[in-house]
């Protein structure tokens, strides 16, 4: 799974996701700070990659308009307030333990929350 992860999360988590083999970039490292959100999900999805974002509202109500429009889109993970943005290796680690149930990337418009209790058949909750 290729990930973007939005610019509300820590560029050093990308930094560890690579460390642990996953394919992952940052808004920090492209250039796409204070990008529009709408502009963060078409990037995601011209790369291919699965969008990651603490932002649940926006990007939930951008992705059913991604849908409407026929745009691009590869997938949405949103990370909840629970999981402490400070906790780079937490995170780190739940979006490796994640992407393994889906190598491929998630189905094209999807929306999962990542969670940090994880069920043994999925690793999340849906």
């Amino acid at each position: 799974m290729k990930l973007y992860l939005d610019e509300d999360i820590s560029p050093k988590v990308s930094e560890i996701l690579r460390k642990k083999g996953s394919d992952a970039i940052s808004a920090h490292e492209t250039g796409m700070l204070e990008a529009s959100d709408d502009e963060q999900l078409s990037f995601a999805a011209a790369d291919g990659r699965t969008m990651v974002t603490r932002n649940r509202d926006d990007f939930i109500t951008l992705t059913v308009q991604f849908f409407n429009d026929l745009k691009p889109h590869r997938g949405l993970i949103i990370v909840p307030h629970t999981i402490p943005g400070s906790e780079f290796s937490k995170l780190a680690a739940l979006l490796v333990r994640f992407s393994k149930n889906y190598p491929q990337g998630l189905e094209p418009y999807t929306i999962e929350f990542l969670s940090s209790s994880f069920s043994k058949s999925h690793g999340l909750v849906r």
